[in-house]
């Protein structure tokens, strides 16, 4: 298992992890399988999505915050319901094959770490499987 350490900036904000992922892959024999891509924490997520343009992060951020506003009247006492909720709605991992050693993603994609609780320190585990 491979685990890729980042230090988020600001409250929200979605962070391109592609490259870090496929140097994961690429420190392991494995040519053709599964890369799982899974965030350990709460308030945090893994997505993926296009990275060709960095408005669409923005406009993921915009929209979850109508969705799911930073004040609502939530009953949880710390005041981070909402980077709970966001990051249920992003969710924990996604997997992404292996083919030839390379992660198998679209012309346009890109896998992102989605902080939702910042800036923090954060951590991404990445394990790659044969088959």
């Amino acid at each position: 298992m491979e685990i890729i350490k980042i230090s988020t900036k600001k409250a929200a904000e979605l962070i391109e992890i592609t490259t870090a992922v496929q140097s994961a892959v690429d420190k392991t024999a494995v040519k053709n399988g599964l890369a799982f891509v899974f965030s350990p924490h709460t308030t945090a997520g893994i997505t993926i999505n296009e990275h060709a343009d960095p408005s669409v992060g923005r406009d993921i951020r915009k929209a979850l915050d109508k969705i799911v506003p930073l004040s609502d009247g939530y009953e949880h006492a710390e005041g981070n319901s909402a980077a709970h909720i966001k990051a249920s709605m992003a969710g924990p991992s996604q997997v992404i094959m292996v083919v030839n050693g390379t992660l198998r993603l679209g012309t346009w994609q890109g896998v992102f770490f989605c902080e939702f609780d910042g800036p923090r320190n954060r951590e991404v585990w990445v394990k790659v499987t044969e088959g």
